[in-house]
């Protein structure tokens, strides 16, 4: 599916979702079991948790995937069918252990949002979400903004602002919204907020309007 297309956009009260949310389905829940084993290794008393039995089980369960996985070229064709990046980016993707993943809207002003707590594997400084991680998500966001005010294209340039450190274990307010389109070029502009309001991170990107490529 092309960052442009919703076939599968579902109307929320809160707008329409443009991302796909995790769903009661295999794939998703064992996605969801991975991302409690990265999180949990982060955790673990280091000391006393029997680590190499664990590594000996998750070993056992990487082969078994292994053993039932297409080939690479392959995967990558699949991972563009049906709702496509949506479900394996590491930004939104319910089937990507490494995404959180965030759920995005689309309002009626034009703006898309989300909300997503951010725990352990995504830390910088002690108790502060990784600046790196905060350019990634609001790179992502800006895609789908953009996909969502109708001109879609790819990152150019990002410029981003550390207003204060990301905190995390408390819900952050993600937004992009697209400003302007000249010729090929796409202006759009985000951010990162507290519950309270503060923002922490803010970012205007230059997207060009080109043809994604993709996998043959």
């Amino acid at each position: 599916m092309n960052v442009g297309e919703h076939p599968t956009a579902q109307t929320h009260a809160h707008g329409t979702v443009l991302t796909s949310a995790p769903q009661d389905a295999p794939v998703d829940r064992a996605t969801a079991a991975a991302r409690r084993v990265i999180d949990a290794m982060l955790r673990t008393d280091r000391g006393n948790a029997n680590l190499d039995r664990v590594a000996e089980e998750l070993n056992s369960i990487a082969d078994h995937l292994e053993e039932h996985a297409p080939e690479v070229a392959e995967r990558l064709i699949d991972m563009w069918g049906g709702e496509g990046v949506t479900r394996h980016d590491p930004v939104t993707g319910p089937e990507n252990a490494i995404a959180p993943p965030l759920v995005l809207a689309g309002l009626d002003d034009g703006s898309v949002q989300g909300v997503v707590t951010l725990t352990l594997p995504y830390q910088g400084p002690p108790g502060c979400v990784h600046g790196g991680v905060s350019a990634l998500i609001l790179d992502h966001v800006l895609g789908v903004a953009n996909a969502w005010g109708g001109k879609a294209g790819m990152t150019a340039q990002l410029n981003v602002r550390y207003h204060r450190p990301t905190p995390l274990f408390e819900p952050l307010t993600i937004t992009g919204k697209q400003m302007s389109v000249e010729g090929r070029k796409i202006h759009t502009v985000g951010d990162i907020k507290t519950e309270t309001g503060d923002v922490c991170v803010s970012v205007e990107g230059l997207f060009i309007d080109a043809a994604v490529p993709r996998p043959r």
